[in-house]
């Protein structure tokens, strides 16, 4: 089998379905399985899987695992000799499977590769990026990275990402790993429950000797953090602890603690200004805004 196909799902019923009809459409004459792996949705996605794609295999997670874990199920019952992580917020276009798997077959060192993202409008998505460093999270913490480093730092811009190249890491929304790099470098870490697990693998296969590659031919339409965008809080104190467990994993306790303080301090600081805000604020509806903005703040200093 030349492919296997991972789609993680958790409450994008709708989106899914058309994950999966991309799927369907633009896999052309790959031997391709397709795995969903619901991570104990409640809005009917597993039904919806069973419904309209009874070809689709379908893994039903008693319990939200998070990201890693639950494309790691995929991975253990896949049988493709290239496995493609697929967010379900994700539609392929025509030819990107074909693309990526044929990349992959004729340079047999890429032990990864991903594809060029684009917003729903058609316009570019950061795809790829630069490893996760203590003096980079930190100038990104205080907003000084742009002055420092690029205005899109670590990401690269549309300018920077019309020609294939060898990256750091490329996003998990669409992210191909060949299986003897899956063997040599295991799977997914789950200690990372959401966010920044993609670049945990990509450092590890490039550590063991794997290249990573982002090729723009292939393209996917990402609408961008679907699962997760109700609870944008929840999201922020998630990306800063899986910072913290990159830096720690692979810079050591003393990165991972610095960054952890640096965190700390600057929440700290915002939690005060939008608590003054709270109290001066000549309205209402600024008041609303400035307490939800206390309890992101708060959130991230008591849970990081």
């Amino acid at each position: 089998m030349d492919l296997s196909i991972i789609v993680v799902s958790y409450n994008t019923r709708e989106l899914l379905c058309d994950c999966l009809t991309s799927i369907a459409e633009t896999v052309g004459d790959l031997a391709c399985e397709t795995i969903v792996v619901d991570n104990a949705s409640i809005d009917g996605s597993a039904p919806m899987v069973r419904r309209y794609f009874p070809g689709v295999r379908l893994i039903r997670s008693p319990e939200n695992r998070g990201f890693a874990a639950a494309n790691n199920l995929g991975i253990a019952v896949s049988r493709g000799r290239h496995v493609l992580l697929l967010n379900s917020d994700a539609v392929l276009m025509p030819g990107t499977a074909r693309a990526m798997v044929d990349f992959l077959d004729a340079h047999p060192g890429a032990g990864m590769v991903g594809a060029r993202l684009l917003n729903p409008d058609g316009s570019f998505q950061y795809s790829y990026a630069d490893f996760p460093s203590l003096t980079g999270e930190l100038l990104l913490l205080t907003r000084l990275a742009p002055m420092v480093y690029t205005p899109t730092y670590p990401s690269y811009p549309l300018e920077r990402s019309v020609q294939e190249r060898s990256v750091d890491w490329v996003s998990g929304a669409c992210l191909m790993a060949r299986r003897a790099t899956i063997d040599a470098i295991g799977p997914l870490d789950e200690s990372y429950f959401m966010y920044t697990e993609e670049t945990d693998w990509c450092y590890r296969a490039r550590r063991g000797g794997w290249s990573v590659h982002y090729l723009p031919e292939a393209t996917v339409v990402h609408w961008v953090g679907q699962s997760a965008a109700a609870a944008p809080a929840r999201r922020r104190r998630q990306v800063y602890r899986s910072k913290r467990l990159f830096l720690r994993k692979h810079a050591g306790w003393g990165a991972a603690a610095t960054f952890a303080l640096a965190v700390r301090a600057v929440s700290a600081l915002k939690l005060g200004a939008v608590a003054l805000m709270a109290l001066v604020a000549p309205d209402g509806d600024r008041r609303a805004r400035a307490r939800h903005a206390m309890h992101s703040y708060a959130l991230v200093l008591t849970g990081l």
